[in-house]
């Protein structure tokens, strides 16, 4: 029953527009009250929730995201890609996926991925005749993979709650990261073929995608030349962390250090967009700390209310199967990504789901890759995926296109998940096997 009712005044709070924070936040200082529990439980979870050393890695990801971003870098790193598959079938979808995918290595952040690309990638997929949902579908799960190759925002969030190790997170996610990678990139080259079929193989109709010619070895090695400061900002940042010269928060850091010096170099960032990089970043980091501090106090609320405890007796009791478990979760979250984003839905879920995975014999590493998957599903699910409204404000699209193109992508995440139940050794292979 009290289950019901904290889940009726939840939703009821978010479809009226109440900010996710504040809704988190206040349910969790009123159930306090209700019970006669000590306000002070709020404060003091309040400041415990962003005491955190990992944390700070945060928001300097977020401003090294938002500097590359604004440095124009995505230009000469699609180019490069460009120059070495784009006279493939499909090239220039491989290339975005690509390009999508070295930027996710050195950003973290699945919305600046799906910017920076997209800024490149957009005008000229579609001067190439691409069809434009395609268009819009592909950068806009592209950016996803910000948020599952690593350094991920949400994998540092998942693993200050769940305390495992954040390196051992990353690690998991190189895996799933290739596997979708690949996965995309089959599905462009088989869309780009199909698309010829249905042209009669014509290279000049309407729609019919038109490659670059094949680029000279001297244009593939300028191109690189000028996209090498990127890729050593990605070994730098990777290579650090995987080789445990420094921490997560160490190689943010070191990565925001880096990417100034690439910038200010290239002469690509004046004071003024480095000033909006800093607010945007600052912005999104208080959005993001907010919705941490009011997830907190509302989990320290349910856990005193045995809510948490309840739930693992209820699915213990009912469900004994991990792949039944993973399947309702799974179900769970595509419902909830349709009115929440992934930050929010992973402070929700994982605190009550916890216990279940120490029940249930389940690797709380291995079942992260899973969820971040999930929730990267959120991110291009109408009516809240912040992808879909990054790509159709970056392509000037009706949001109507950007949702139809993404719904294949969609399936295909869904195919990730199942693979990665079926052999878990694609995300724990390189964590605690390699």
């Amino acid at each position: 029953m009290i289950i019901a009712l904290v889940l009726i005044c939840m939703l009821s709070l978010m479809l009226l527009g109440v900010p996710i924070a504040f809704t988190l936040g206040g349910m969790g200082v009123t159930m306090l009250l209700l019970a006669d529990f000590s306000p002070l439980i709020a404060s003091q979870a309040l400041v415990s929730s962003v005491d955190s050393f990992i944390l700070l890695s945060v928001p300097l990801f977020l401003l090294m995201s938002n500097v590359l971003l604004k440095g124009g870098v995505g230009t000469d790193l699609f180019n490069a890609v460009q120059s070495w598959v784009g006279h493939l079938p499909g090239g220039l979808g491989i290339a975005t996926i690509l390009s999508c995918a070295f930027f996710a290595a050195i950003s973290g952040s699945s919305v600046a991925t799906a910017a920076t690309i997209g800024t490149v990638a957009i005008p000229e997929m579609i001067a190439r005749n691409y069809p434009r949902h395609f268009v819009f579908g592909l950068l806009a799960a592209g950016g996803t993979l910000g948020i599952l190759i690593p350094p991920s925002i949400p994998m540092i969030v998942y693993g200050v709650i769940t305390e495992e190790s954040i390196v051992d997170l990353f690690m998991a996610g190189i895996g799933p990261g290739i596997f979708l990678v690949l996965m995309f990139t089959l599905y462009s080259v088989v869309f780009a073929l199909r698309q010829k079929n249905q042209r009669g193989g014509s290279n000049t109709g309407h729609n019919t995608e038109q490659r670059p010619t094949r680029a000279s070895f001297n244009e593939r090695y300028q191109a690189t030349l000028r996209a090498s400061p990127i890729f050593l900002l990605a070994a730098i940042v990777l290579g650090g962390i995987y080789g445990g010269v420094f921490t997560p928060t160490e190689s943010a850091a070191i990565g925001l250090i880096s990417a100034l010096i690439i910038v200010f170099l290239r002469r690509s960032l004046n004071m003024k967009n480095l000033h909006k990089a800093i607010i945007e970043s600052l912005q999104t980091t208080v959005v993001i700390f907010m919705i941490i501090a009011g997830a907190k106090i509302f989990s320290k609320a349910i856990t005193l209310y045995r809510i948490p405890q309840d739930i693992t007796s209820l699915i213990t009791t009912n469900i004994d199967q991990v792949g039944m478990f993973i399947l309702v979760v799974c179900l769970v979250l595509l419902v909830l990504g349709f009115f929440l984003e992934s930050i929010s839905m992973l402070l929700i879920m994982v605190p009550v789901l916890l216990p279940s995975l120490a029940a249930l014999g389940i690797d709380p590493i291995w079942f992260g890759i899973i969820f971040v998957i999930m929730i990267e599903c959120a991110l291009i699910t109408p009516p809240v995926g912040l992808n879909l409204f990054v790509i159709q404000a970056v392509g000037k699209a009706e949001i109507t296109e950007v949702i139809a193109g993404v719904y294949p992508f969609i399936f295909i995440m869904f195919f990730a998940v199942i693979c990665i139940y079926l052999i878990p050794d694609i995300a724990i292979y390189i964590p605690f096997k390699l």
